[in-house]
């Protein structure tokens, strides 16, 4: 399972989460540094992906998807 979670990095290099992180194992992760300008983009993705994900959306683009 992927998981999202913010965290800032301080100028040592050490990571500080915003909120309690549990593994079961040790595990990859992918570190993206944002700038601060983009933080509004990056909140708003969770909300758009809520309608991203109804079939209202599906039926809408349906005409530019490939045959298949």
């Amino acid at each position: 399972m992927m998981q999202a979670v913010k965290a800032t990095i301080d100028p040592q290099g050490h990571v500080h989460y915003t909120e309690p992180v549990r593994v079961d194992a040790p595990r990859q992760a992918l570190i993206i540094f944002l700038d601060e300008g983009n933080e509004t983009a990056l909140l708003a993705q969770s909300a758009l992906a809520n309608d991203w994900m109804k079939p209202e959306e599906d039926a809408a683009w349906a005409h530019l998807q490939p045959v298949r």
